[in-house]
């Protein structure tokens, strides 16, 4: 797929190249050095475009002047047919090249031929990546912070297939362990309560308080009246938490599916061990020596694992003795494997037996500390945790509303959860506004500002952009004025500053999706789009279409057009919907 900046950089070396070879023919300079130059994009296009540092970089090997050498490889470039109209010296010897026609009308025909794919590239070479996101504990409805590692992790996952990275996305379901017990035990006390009273059964103080605890207890009690009451206590508990996770589960595939997002895996905790599959990956980490008993748990030998994977990645000695390591149980004295110990399993599962070339999880930054040390364990087991398994760690979001922070506690059940949420902002709203940051960055979410239907709403203002665009093919459609193809339009038509920055813009798309892929950061889109739409915006008051001469309008309209499609392509991608009227 084109990637047109690139494209240009490499046409830059390659024609300083053959420059340079040109002239050592001549014998106007040495021949045989090898010139590493850098190419940068200035940001004033008042010098150039494309600037190259040949000259300086080649001034010790060529011996001589950069000036002198610029002058020289100016002398025999040769721009027929390049992508560029001419070349200028600037400074201690800089070569400014500036772009052409031929360009311009090679990144319209590029979008127009590749269409939803313009943008795509080949870092991913077909490698599988896991995108692992949300993974709530099925204890509750899902909330707001779920709502941003949703839709960081489903924006992660497009962009990273589009720079063609075979991608899967996946939901990691806790349905074992002590927040199963907890779970259980909550919904018991209401139940218990509905039966005996309030004041005959205390509630434990580290239950679950919401009220939809109360709601799953009330429709056992509606779907088996008391008659669970004098089962014994344990199987009781079991009957209970199956159940909520009956009904949980459903919503949460509900909720998230309302919100634009499938998994291609719903992962259960439980598979792992009822198949044995934590024992086993117990099992071999002490066959390989990583394991020790004491106080009749097994422990994992955390802190040598640590140390080796600190030292591997260049620290010293005296910084690993400042460090608080701590080893961890992976089996308790009761028998019970720890959730650590399923965790080292499920990863293991991911990267030895289905094989993800890549491991990403979206995390609460609270996970922090447990990241290095699953790396160190998947590293003991010899899978390279330390380069497999990415972990982007998500900070807060501040719900605000009138200008002042909206409280939530899950202690005490007042979370803002996601189904009503959405009931208040449109989906579009909310995909758009939990990526409009990086996920190491806190996010202020304003309510006030996701339903506002002007400029100051950025998602709006994209919307809008789109929306404009279709209004105006449409009306000229009406008067016999239709979209050419690229290679009907003359590019060289296109000379405004706000022309010419505007098919920049619509070039440096590919580019965005790689870096959003390489950085784990989906925002890179937001942003994009929010400053091509402003572009646009620059373009269609500054450059008439309608009534223009003919050809002109045919290239201001194709350019629009592509504009229109770029934008529809990268709200795509963020899983907001590109409206034709607004």
């Amino acid at each position: 797929m084109s990637n047109m900046i690139q494209a240009a950089r490499q046409q830059v070396a390659q024609l300083t190249q053959q420059a340079y070879e040109r002239c050592a023919a001549e014998g106007i300079l040495p021949a045989g050095a090898e010139v590493k130059a850098t190419i940068e994009i200035p940001k004033d296009t008042a010098h150039g475009d494309y600037a190259s540092s040949f000259a300086m970089a080649g001034a010790k090997a060529l011996h001589m002047a950069p000036r002198a050498i610029a002058q020289a490889i100016v002398d025999h470039l040769e721009l027929e047919g390049s992508y560029f109209q001419k070349v200028e010296i600037a400074g201690p010897g800089f070569l400014n090249f500036t772009l052409g026609p031929k360009w311009f009308g090679e990144v319209l025909s590029s979008v127009e031929t590749e269409g939803a794919d313009y943008g795509a590239g080949e870092e991913g070479r077909g490698r599988k990546v896991m995108v692992e996101f949300v993974s709530a504990n099925p204890t509750g409805p899902m909330h707001m912070g779920n709502a941003r590692g949703g839709v960081l992790g489903d924006t992660l996952a497009n962009v990273l297939r589009r720079d063609g990275w075979d991608t899967w996305k996946e939901f990691y379901v806790n349905d074992a362990g002590n927040q199963i017990h907890k779970f259980a035990v909550s919904i018991n006390a209401r139940y218990m309560q509905l039966i005996v009273g309030e004041e005959n059964f205390p509630f434990p103080e580290e239950g679950y308080h919401g009220e939809d605890i109360k709601a799953l207890a009330q429709a056992v009690y509606a779907a088996h009246g008391e008659s669970w009451k004098d089962l014994p206590e344990e199987e009781r508990l079991e009957k209970l938490a199956e159940y909520g996770l009956s009904m949980n589960i459903p919503r949460m595939k509900e909720d998230l599916l309302k919100y634009g997002i499938t998994y291609d895996e719903w992962f259960f905790e439980s598979s792992l061990h009822n198949s044995g599959y934590v024992a086993q990956t117990v099992q071999m980490l002490t066959d390989k020596g990583w394991t020790y008993e004491k106080d009749g748990a097994l422990w994992l030998d955390t802190t040598r694992l640590l140390k080796e994977k600190y030292m591997r990645e260049g620290k010293t000695q005296e910084q690993l003795d400042k460090l608080d390591l701590k080893d961890d149980v992976l089996c308790r004295a009761n028998g019970f494997y720890t959730y650590f110990a399923a965790d080292i399993a499920y990863h293991r599962n991911k990267l030895e037996v289905r094989n993800f070339d890549l491991a990403i999880n979206i995390w609460g930054a609270d996970h922090h500390g447990h990241v290095a040390r699953l790396q160190a364990a998947l590293d003991g087991l010899g899978l390279d945790g330390s380069h497999r398994l990415v972990v982007v760690l998500m900070q807060l979001v501040n719900l605000m509303q009138d200008g002042k922070p909206v409280r939530m506690s899950k202690r005490s059940g007042k979370t803002i959860a996601l189904h009503d949420l959405l009931d208040e902002i449109s989906v579009d709203a909310a995909r758009y506004f939990f990526n409009s940051r990086a996920a190491t960055t806190p996010l202020d979410f304003d309510l006030d500002l996701a339903v506002r239907q002007d400029s100051e709403n950025p998602v709006y203002y994209v919307q809008y952009a789109h929306a404009r665009i279709c209004s105006l093919i449409a009306r000229l459609a009406e008067e016999g004025d239709q979209v050419c193809s690229a290679a009907q339009v003359d590019a060289s038509l296109l000379t405004a500053p706000e022309e010419l920055a505007l098919v920049k813009a619509l070039a440096q798309f590919p580019e965005e999706i790689h870096l959003a892929a390489r950085d784990y950061d989906p925002s890179r889109i937001n942003r994009y789009l929010v400053a091509l739409a402003g572009d646009f915006h620059r373009f269609y008051n500054a450059c008439r279409i309608k009534g223009e001469e003919s050809q002109v309008l045919a290239a201001r309209l194709k350019l629009a057009d592509t504009v229109r499609s770029v934008l529809a392509n990268g709200l795509g991608l963020l899983g907001v919907t590109a409206p034709e009227k607004m």
